[in-house]
């Protein structure tokens, strides 16, 4: 009975050594709350956004002087040659590919509002990476979660896990 007793004791000893051997640190972060609380990433974002008004009024004023040369044209169309008919479409083709053209430059995928975005926002958010990766080693986290990123969803969270404080202090805030 006492060797039975010894040898559950083992085993039991030895499921739990296994047990917290695999055992995985978890944490959860909020960036989106982390970079809302840091006066670099609201002046960016302040930037970023006076850029992008500034473009699109750009943009705008391009679309109204297309709009004046399309009413123009309607108005007069029917007064105008062939050859000018044709030479006022041509212009109003060339003036709406321009502006296809700067909308695609400005706003469109590595356009200039992405690049500025890279220029202002990446070097914030490197920050707050490099200090989610010091708490986790020094905390020992197997995994550390971003609950704003939409990958990365959370059903479910418990506050005492979130360190987005703790980022905010690692950052001097």
């Amino acid at each position: 009975m006492k060797k039975s007793i010894v040898s559950f004791i083992l085993v039991l000893g030895a499921l739990f050594l296994v047990q917290s051997t695999y055992a995985q640190r978890f944490a959860y972060v909020d960036t989106k709350y982390i970079l809302e609380k840091l006066p670099d990433y609201k002046a960016a974002q302040q930037k970023l956004d006076d850029q992008a008004a500034t473009w699109q009024k750009e943009i705008d004023t391009k679309n109204e002087t297309l709009k004046k040369m399309y009413t123009k044209y309607q108005a007069e169309e029917f007064l105008l040659t062939a050859d000018l008919k044709k030479q006022r479409e041509d212009e109003i083709v060339k003036a709406e590919d321009e502006l296809k053209d700067l909308q695609k430059n400005r706003f469109g995928y590595n356009g200039d509002l992405f690049k500025k975005r890279q220029e202002l926002i990446q070097p914030i958010q490197d920050k707050v990476f490099d200090a989610v990766q010091k708490i986790a080693q020094m905390r020992s986290y197997d995994f550390i979660f971003d609950k704003a990123s939409g990958g990365a969803a959370m059903l479910y969270t418990n506050p005492q896990y979130d360190v987005s404080e703790e980022v905010l202090k690692k950052l001097g805030m």
